[in-house]
Formats: C-alpha cells, sequence, structure tokens
C-alpha cells in the first residue's frame, strides 16, 4: 500500500493476498449506480473478493436498487472473468457472514453490513434496517441496463 492511499483500503492485488493468506477475510468495493438524472444513486454494485476454500479466490458480484427486498445479481466470477476495472477499484478489508448473502436482503444492509464488519468506519451509520421495504411483483424482473455486463461494472 503507497503512503498516500494509507487510508485502509486495499489494492485488489493486495485484497487477494490478503484472503489467500487469511481465508476467514474478505474485502470489498461498491460502486453506486445513477439514474437517468445521473445525481441521485439508485443502486449500487458490490464486489467482494472471497477465498474459494481451495487456496484461491472469487469475486461475488452483488448488485440491487437501494430499500428492495430483492438483489438483481448475486453471482460469483472465477479469478480469470474479473473485468479489468473491477481490478482497478480499491477495497475495504471485512468479512462476510454466509446469511448476509440471502437473495432476499437489502444491498444498503448488505454494505452496512461489510462495512461494520471492517471495523474501518464510524458506527454510526443509517439505521437501514427500519427503512421501507419495497419488493418486486411476483414475476417482475431487474431490468439488465441496471445490473450492466460484466465488461462494464
Amino acid at each position: 500500500m503507497t503512503e498516500e492511499n494509507n487510508d485502509g483500503r486495499l489494492s485488489f492485488a493486495e485484497a487477494v493476498a490478503l484472503v489467500q493468506q487469511q481465508p476467514a477475510q474478505a474485502a470489498f468495493a461498491a460502486m453506486p449506480v445513477f439514474g437517468d438524472d445521473d445525481e441521485a444513486a439508485e443502486g449500487v454494485r458490490i464486489f467482494i473478493v472471497e477465498a474459494d476454500g481451495a487456496g484461491a479466490y472469487h469475486v461475488r458480484f452483488i448488485a440491487g436498487p437501494f430499500f428492495a427486498s430483492v438483489f438483481a445479481a448475486n453471482e460469483i466470477m472465477a479469478s480469470d472473468e474479473v473485468p479489468e476495472r473491477v481490478r482497478e477499484l480499491r477495497f475495504m478489508p471485512t468479512r462476510v457472514e454466509p446469511q448476509w448473502l440471502d437473495v432476499d436482503g437489502q444491498v444498503q444492509l448488505l454494505i452496512q453490513k461489510l462495512a461494520q464488519a471492517s471495523g474501518q468506519v464510524p458506527t454510526q451509520l443509517p439505521d437501514y434496517a427500519a427503512a421501507p421495504i419495497v419488493g418486486a411483483k411476483s414475476g417482475e424482473a431487474m431490468p439488465i441496463s441496471f445490473i450492466g455486463s460484466r465488461d462494464k461494472p
């Protein structure tokens, strides 16, 4: 980590090294998704570097709108599938509990849990758990434009 970037976040290579050396650890980065007005974030894309249990790593990609009780995406990318734009992000060390990744979760709650587990952010985050829940109607799907493609996270 360079001195100018000594804010507790890691490069992608450092995040990979962390999870390979300490498999109980993880690292995450989050990118907001903006609406048509490009002013207010409507959702987020989250990338979690995790140990794969075989001495290597994978990246979990989770995306979704804020305050919706469904993830638009929750998939795992093998190490050779990680786009270059994701490799350029900076990651915060954390840990991940399996129940945090339930498909019925809300992305802002996941970010809150990941940030709190890092121990590097103030604990005075908004109480997202008390926020109203918006669910998708039966049979509705998230628009692919929100999720994006792997080569354009």
